[in-house]
């Protein structure tokens, strides 16, 4: 099992009655295209971070943080340095 971001959750969701209300709730709150969020994912992944975990990666893809306050309430159980908060913030700022 996996975390996802919503908007990668978005492309597992069926095209159900059901599903509908949800969907336009997760599209209020997103920003990113899936494909986008893909690429952030695997931006993420490549850095190859031991602290910074899945779950942690779906959260920076929904929250999209602009600044090192932001970035470290989402790592509240560890401590990025500054080159790693510089990296992740980068990466964000590229993909949208």
């Amino acid at each position: 099992m996996t975390p996802l971001s919503m908007t990668e959750a978005l492309e597992y969701m069926k095209e159900e009655d059901s599903n509908v209300e949800i969907k336009k709730f997760i599209k209020k709150f997103t920003n990113l295209k899936p494909e986008k969020a893909k690429e952030m994912r695997k931006k993420f992944e490549g850095f190859d971070l031991m602290k910074m975990k899945p779950e942690h990666i779906a959260k920076i893809i929904d929250l999209l943080p602009k600044d090192p306050e932001n970035l470290n309430k989402i790592f509240n159980d560890v401590s990025l340095n500054e080159e790693e908060t510089k990296k992740i913030l980068g990466t964000n700022e590229e993909v949208k």
